[in-house]
This record gives structure tokens, sequence and C-alpha cells, in this order.
């Protein structure tokens, strides 16, 4: 492949609802240009772009794949990611790096969620965009009806630059609205086809609409249009793309990606009205030592920048890094510096990535994206840049992993390759996170959602052979009391010789605050402990508050006050006094009446107007407590709460299942909470069980 200047690329991510057709409209634009001989199907598992074990099983896209299109003397980068919610951080990794987007919607389904996100997505980052309704040739279609739909949810940006030649099943071209044109799909090949004149009529009033968006472009052209003249087709073009580079223009394509119909006209609309990344004046990054912001126009003649913003793990290939040069001219052979982690790293082959291939060049310009191989330091995030002239970019935000499962061994001994596994995956995965949780002694995986774990655990089988079972994490309990009680341990032994004895009075109280762990008083007097034994009752305590009386759960909120004691001159020891406060311990605290508390949450709960009512009433069921009310993003509510994470675990999915995919939520731990006792008496009664 060669090398194409900054001006002749397009950066593009594909963005919809899953099952839109992304990967199919991917699979047309590859054959359209001679990169397949024949167009793939996702259900047979052979497309350009889905090609990992995981999509060709489940017969989706799980992770974002690149296809490099050259057309014309350019270079399109096509970024298909995947359109379910559980892999948004692919999506979010192709934003960081487009130019522009492609929103691809389902004719028949319309403006679904996944679209709608897409849509925020897009005017959040403000990059030009285009509107795809694919699959138009599905019985029951009507273009009128979709566009209707699109206007009333995104306004009068959206514009029509094109109409379908044929309606659903007859669905065999596309007309060109700005040029009056046709083309039409005949076998293999797409020809040019004279407008039909019993089309005119249903045309005219787009065009119309078209060239009035073209006349507010500038002040010439709105003169122009006010005196009744007529505007040229070359004003109208440039119109058109100057409203849709500053966002005021969304166009409006008809497509089936399965048929190959539009796609070609799509591909040169891309070339046509998308900017090239130089079209962007500058990239901005921070001095390494400072922290002083440094700009860098994006070009070939700047000091080489490259941001990494995808890794991708193969146990057999090792690790490939996905970047894309924000400054300057690659070539193989040099010494970077990974700006982040202050290490350098040679470069010895640089790659075009195209699905699954992997097709080594020697040099790539600002603006253009690529792969390195074995990076031994660098990750998704990472910036690599001209030794003497170090800049950093800002990381990714990726979102927050909402759902977590504990993942435990089939077979013993396989703790290690587990551990391998994640951390590989970690690399490849920033949505996931891994941690230990070392009370209940579980290694816990979080992620967007369940498919995702459940991925996440074919990944570990298929790619580092370790077979996992999931599980519901384990709540981390905590016990306490709600009354005071004083108590007496004596602990005496006499086996010949020297013997053992330690005696205590100790008070137990409650504190009342559950985020104090345990606390010690001395109120000994006249030396009835000696002072050099007291350190030993303090620690026999601390030990003791590890496991509680009632399950075993740590204790916190206590107040313990040692009071009196004994000792023998001969016999006590420090071991004989922290035996002494254990027994204290037991009988004290059985009655000071203990009692289970649990984790509760803050809960943030966006969701639109409309499905507030089930909210509140599953919060309700729940054990939830609403906090109060507010205006959330967009045209969202924002629902605050808390309610025990025991009830919260599914909730990622019970939301999206309510909300159709339109709610989202974060949670944050609050503090600890006494269990109803009806709960409490079962969740002791497993828990001791389970011992």
């Amino acid at each position: 492949m060669k090398t194409y200047p900054t001006n002749k690329i397009r950066n593009v991510v594909l963005l919809g609802h899953g099952g839109s057709g992304k990967t199919s409209i991917v699979e047309a634009m590859a054959y359209n240009v001679d990169i397949i001989d024949r167009m793939g199907k996702i259900e047979d598992g052979n497309t350009i772009s889905d090609y990992n074990q995981e999509e060709i099983k489940r017969g989706i896209s799980i992770s974002s794949s690149i296809v490099p299109i050259e057309l014309d003397g350019h270079k399109l980068n096509i970024m298909d990611v995947p359109g379910y919610f559980d892999f948004s951080g692919e999506t979010f990794s192709a934003l960081r790096v487009a130019d522009s987007a492609v929103i691809v919607i389902d004719a028949l389904a319309g403006l679904e969620v996944g679209a709608q996100k897409a849509w925020e997505y897009v005017k959040e980052r403000k990059i030009p965009s285009i509107i795809v309704v694919n699959k138009m040739d599905r019985e029951n279609v009507r273009f009128n009806v979709v566009m209707e739909n699109l206007k009333n949810q995104l306004g009068n940006k959206v514009v029509p630059f094109e109409m379908p030649y044929g309606e659903a099943l007859d669905f065999k071209g596309v007309l060109n609205v700005v040029d009056m044109t046709g083309r039409e799909r005949l076998g293999d090949k797409c020809i040019d086809i004279e407008l039909p004149e019993e089309l005119k009529d249903d045309i005219t009033p787009y065009r119309e609409m078209i060239i009035e968006s073209v006349a507010q472009s500038t002040e010439e052209l709105m003169e122009k249009f006010f005196n009744g003249e007529e505007i040229s087709n070359d004003e109208i073009h440039k119109g058109l793309r100057k409203g849709v580079l500053e966002g005021d223009l969304i166009p409006v394509l008809c497509t089936s990606g399965v048929n190959n119909i539009g796609i070609e006209t799509l591909a040169n609309m891309i070339i046509e009205f998308f900017p090239a990344p130089d079209e962007k004046k500058v990239v901005v990054g921070k001095d390494v030592k400072s922290d002083k912001i440094i700009e860098r126009k994006i070009s070939a003649q700047e000091p080489l920048s490259v941001f990494v913003f995808k890794t991708i793990v193969d146990p057999y290939v090792g690790r490939l890094s996905q970047f894309r040069i924000m400054s300057g001219t690659l070539q193989s052979g040099q010494e970077l510096l990974n700006s982040k982690k202050d290490k350098k790293e040679k470069i010895n082959h640089i790659y075009v990535l195209r699905g699954k291939k992997q097709i080594e060049v020697e040099k790539l310009e600002a603006g253009d994206i690529g792969a390195f191989s074995k990076l031994s330091d660098t990750f998704t995030g990472d910036t690599l840049c001209d030794i003497k002239n170090p800049i950093v970019y800002d990381d990714i935000e990726f979102p927050k992993p909402i759902i977590s499962m504990a993942i435990q061994p089939k077979t013993k001994g396989d703790e290690d390759k587990i551990g391998h596994g994640l951390q590989r995956l970690q690399e490849e995965d920033p949505t996931l996170k891994v941690e230990r949780n070392h009370e209940t002694k579980q290694t816990l995986i979080s992620g967007m959602g369940e498919m995702h774990i459940e991925v996440l655990h074919d990944k570990l089988q298929s790619k580092f052979g370790v077979e996992v079972e999931l599980i519901d994490p384990q709540i981390p309990y905590r016990e306490t009391i709600k009354s005071k009680a004083s108590s007496e341990g004596k602990h005496k032994k006499q086996s010949g010789g020297r013997g053992q004895y330690g005696h205590v009075y100790i008070d137990f109280e409650p504190i009342g605050e559950t985020d104090q762990g345990f606390l010690f008083v001395d109120k000994v007097v006249g030396g009835s402990v000696p002072r050099n034994f007291i350190p030993a009752v303090e620690k026999g305590l601390a030990d003791c508050t590890k496991e509680g009386v009632l399950a075993g759960f740590p204790v916190v909120g206590i107040k313990a006050t040692l009071t009196d004691g004994s000792y023998h001159a001969v016999d006590s020891d420090e071991m004989s006094f922290k035996m002494a406060a254990s027994l204290a311990y037991r009988k004290g605290m059985k009655n000071a009446n203990p009692v289970l508390l649990e984790p509760v949450y803050k809960i943030e709960i966006n969701v639109p107007e409309n499905f507030m009512g089930d909210i509140l009433g599953d919060l309700n069921k729940k054990r939830g407590r609403i906090i109060g009310m507010e205006q959330g993003k967009g045209e969202s509510q924002k629902i605050i709460a808390e309610a025990p994470l025991s009830e919260m675990f599914k909730y990622a999915t019970e939301l999206r299942s309510m909300t159709h995919a339109k709610g989202e939520f974060s949670m944050e731990f609050v503090r600890y909470e006494e269990v109803p006792s009806i709960l409490a008496e079962k969740v002791i009664e497993e828990t001791n069980n389970k011992k």
C-alpha cells in the first residue's frame, strides 16, 4: 500500500445500533475496490471486519476493526465499531481518532437507541456526520416515513441527499437529489441512469430544501436565492460541504449493504464532503515536564507524534498497538519516546491493518492510521514522539464498568494462568477492571454488561486455554452491636511446670459510627492488669474483630473498655491475656445485641422522563430510598437514590431492559446499614452453612 499525503486521507467511524448493518456496508465497500473477490456474510462468519472467534460465534461485532479503502487517489480509513453497549469502549477508542462519522440506521427500525447515542457522541465531539438509512430493500420500508421520523428527532439539519429508486423489495438504486441523477445496481455493476420523469415531482421538494440550506451558508448565496437567481451546481456542492463540515447539515443517504446498493455513492460522498485530517487546524498536547499546552499542526513537516488508541492482544502474534499519527512523518527504524512512561521504543515494523490482515509499509504521514507490533512498554492511551520534541496527549476517557462477577478456575492450580490471561485482556480492553477482594478472597471482573463479561470469560478459554466459571460476588457484610454488655474473660491453664493465666473484665458498647472499626480504651486502675500486658489485650481484641459472632464478618463501630482483671506473678504472659481478651469478646459480643450490616450505595440514574414511574417502582422493590430528582443529561431526568449493594448486582441488565437501553447509571459506596432481621437470618444461615 502506498503512502498517502494528509489531504488525501479520510478517517471515518461507522456508528449505529447493533444489527443496523455497519459490517455489511464495510464488506460492500471492500468488494467495490477489489479488496475481496466476493462479499462475505455475517451469518457465515467470513466478513473482513468481524474475524475473531467470538464475533463469528455470536454473529455480532465485538471489537472495532479498520478497513482502509483506496479510491480515486484517496485513502478511507473505515472504522467498523460494535453497536452493542457492552462493547462501547471500542466506540470511544475509534471516536478519539476519527475526523467524521457515518451513523447507520435500520430503515425499518428507525432511529434506535444505539443510533441516538451515536448522534450524541458526534454532537459532543463536534465532528461532521452522514446518516445512512440501510436495509432499504426490506419489506414495508417507506423512505418518507423514515425522513419524517429523523426530522422529528434530530431537527431540520437532516437533509436527504438521495432518494431510493424503487421502494422496499423493489429497491434497486439511488437518485441523487443534489445533481438530479440516478444510479442503478444491475448484477455486479452500478450504472448511471436518467432521473425518471415520474419521480421528479417527488424529488423537487427535497432539492428545494437543499438549495435553501445552501443559500444560508454565505451572504452572497442568500442574496442570489432571494433575487431568484440560479445557484450553480459548483456553488451548491461547496455550500453543502461547508454546511456538513460545520455541522449545520447532516446528509441522509439510502443503502442496502447486503445487496451493494448505494455503497459507491456513500464512498464518493465521504471523499467529497468529509474533512481531511489537516482541515483541523491543530492538535493539542502538553509538555511532559511543565504541563504547558503545546499546539501541533497536523502536517508531515511537524515533529513526529503518535497516539496509541487501541491494543490488540494475540497469544501467538503478540501485542499490536494501533495508532494515529498526530503530526510528522513516521518511518520504520526510528526510535521514539513514550512520553507518558519516559521509555524509548524502537520501531522495527509499521503495519496498516485491514481486518486481521497486516500490511507492512515503510512510511505513513500525519493523520494516517497504522499499527506497531511487540512494543514492550506502550499501551492504549500512550503517546510516542520525537525524542527531541516530546509531547503527551490526553488519555481516552472510557466509561466506567457497571457490572461485576467473581471468577474462579474450574481446575485447581490455574490461578496463575487466570491472572496472566486477565492481565493481557486488560491491556486490550480498558473497560475491563480486575481486582482481588482480600476480604472475600474472590477475584472480581467488572465490565459494561453481562455479554461483555461472558465474552471475556470465553476469551480466557479460547485465547489463553484456561477454563473458568463465573459466580455472583460475595457481599462484604459487616457486623456490629446495638447495646452495651460487660464480660469477663479468664484464661487459666496448668499442665505441670509454668502455667498460663490471664484475667480481664471488658465493657463492649457501640460507637454509633460504622465507618470506624474498633476503639480500645484502658480504664484499669491499681495495677490489676500490669501495664506491659495491656497492649496484648488490645491486640487480642483487634484480632477478634476480624470475625464477628454472627457469621464471621468483620466487626465495625465498637468500643471495648478494659476495666479490671487480675494476674499471676509467674504464670501470666502476653499470650495468656490475648486469650483472656478473646474469651471476653465472644461472651460480650453475643450479649450486646449483635446485628448484620450491609453496604449501601448512592445511585444516580439518567432516564427519559417516560420511564420514571417504572424506575421508581423498581427501586422501591430493591429497598431503595429516593434522595432527589433533577434535570439530567439532555432531555433525561436524573434520579438520585440509595440502595443496598445486594440488590444491585444485575442492575445494568435490568435498567437496559426497562428503558430499552436508554437509561444510564453510576454507583458509589456511601455507608453500612443494618440488614432487616428476616434477610439477616437468611444471610447468616447461608454463610454458616458454607463454612
